[in-house]
């Protein structure tokens, strides 16, 4: 132990080697531990009575899936589970009826009750993929939320200012931007926050987009009579662009429950450069193997080897190491110009028919229009020759059909 901690206590409780580990764990690949003096003595205490410390991550299901950026936060949310902390995982159905502003620079249209229960269905389950689902709880902030009805929520808006919440900035940009702010958006960051107040939380995870969101919770708890909950930011991963943050909004994502040759050679499709952030953020290869492997690459192994090796441990995570060497199999195979195992059939009727509708009918493009886009690019092959001609039309027949480098169909047409 470090002598500036061995000297630290906090009321009864010293700073021991465990609650020195624990912290350390808790800063690994952080953005931000706010504030650092009280997780440590919230760690002191845990350690010298204990009792865990109620850890709360909160996901609001937007989408039906969670992607390999929400397992950044998941990790950390299941290290601090392993040291024998309880962890809830809290699924933001009342919230999300709002519509989280963080980051938006135009108002976010609510979700329906219908679709949020569809999204909420498959949370708990995938979630489970990196918590120990029976150490975990799970709960839903509408059972609070739902009950607080109109007279609890004026009161609870009568404990958070406008000039406080202005001082947020994607509402500060909007604000001066003149782009309008809908006061439900308001309503948000102080439902999030009273969330921390019904669960009594002691920390609360989340992205670097959600700081406002969770310093909301730790006034609001001082608000209600409450010890505040400390916050800790994780870094956001980038999409598969590189650009924007992993959403599926923004179609640059990675499920954790895609099929492992569609996880493989989306992994496989980032660059060089972002390679080594997915390292870093999603890897759990030693520091110092990371960066051996990195001087590698820089002194001339080629960095397609690492993406090898990053992409086969995040598949063999979710579907094993078995689904993860046939996903590399499969992804060779294609890179060679080969036919992938298993790929779907699909029987068509009213030949002669056009190439646009039969990548439509085949489901291998969305529309026909998007299929003559996908031709003009030369992204479509028909049993290994790339189609050219956008008002081809196919005979009866039986053929492969390949879309870009991952949508193959053994198509039968009559």
């Amino acid at each position: 132990m470090t002598p500036a901690l061995a000297d630290q206590t906090h009321g009864k409780h010293p700073v021991t080697d465990r609650v020195e580990y624990a912290m350390a764990i808790s800063l690994q690949h952080c953005e931000e531990l706010l504030p650092q003096a009280e997780w440590l003595a919230k760690l002191a205490r845990s350690e010298a009575t204990g009792v865990p410390l109620r850890i709360k991550l909160g996901l609001d299901p937007t989408a039906p899936d969670i992607h390999i950026g929400h397992s950044v936060v998941l990790d950390k949310l299941r290290q601090l589970q392993d040291l024998g902390h309880q962890v809830i995982f809290l699924i933001g159905d009342f919230t999300s009826m709002i519509g989280d502003p963080s980051g938006r620079n135009a108002t976010r249209p609510p979700l329906t009750r219908e679709q949020i229960e569809v999204n909420a269905q498959t949370y708990t389950r995938q979630a489970s993929l990196v918590l120990d689902a029976a150490r975990t709880e799970i709960r839903y902030n509408s059972e609070w939320s739902d009950p607080l009805g109109a007279r609890g929520l004026i009161q609870l808006a009568s404990r958070y200012t406008v000039a406080r919440m202005l001082e947020r900035e994607d509402f500060t940009k909007r604000f001066k931007g003149n782009t309008p702010i809908s006061v439900h958006e308001f309503l948000y960051p102080l439902m999030q926050g009273y969330d921390s107040v019904a669960l009594k939380s002691d920390l609360e995870i989340g992205g670097t987009d959600q700081k406002f969101n969770l310093l909301v919770g730790r006034q609001l708890q001082v608000e209600y009579g409450q010890e505040p909950q400390c916050v800790l930011t994780m870094p956001l991963l980038e999409g598969l662009d590189g650009v924007e943050k992993m959403s599926k909004s923004k179609n640059n994502y990675v499920a954790i429950t895609e099929p492992a040759n569609t996880m493989f050679g989306k992994l496989m499709s980032i660059s060089d450069t972002l390679m080594w952030r997915y390292f870093e953020l999603l890897s759990k290869r030693p520091t110092e193997a990371l960066a051996r492997l990195k001087r590698e690459c820089e002194g001339g192994r080629n960095p397609r080897d690492a993406k090898v090796m990053l992409a086969k441990e995040i598949v063999t995570r979710f579907h094993g190491a078995r689904a993860a060497d046939e996903a590399l199999a499969d992804f060779q195979l294609r890179a060679q110009g080969g036919i992938p195992e298993g790929i779907a059939a699909v029987a068509l009727a009213g030949a002669p028919l056009a190439i646009g509708q039969m990548l439509k009918q085949a489901g291998l493009a969305p529309s026909t229009s998007e299929a003559l886009r996908l031709i003009e690019q030369g992204g479509v092959r028909i049993d290994g020759a790339t189609v050219v001609d956008k008002a081809l039309k196919l005979a009866a027949g039986s053929f492969v059909v390949q879309v870009g480098k991952r949508k193959f169909a053994r198509i039968s047409l009559s």
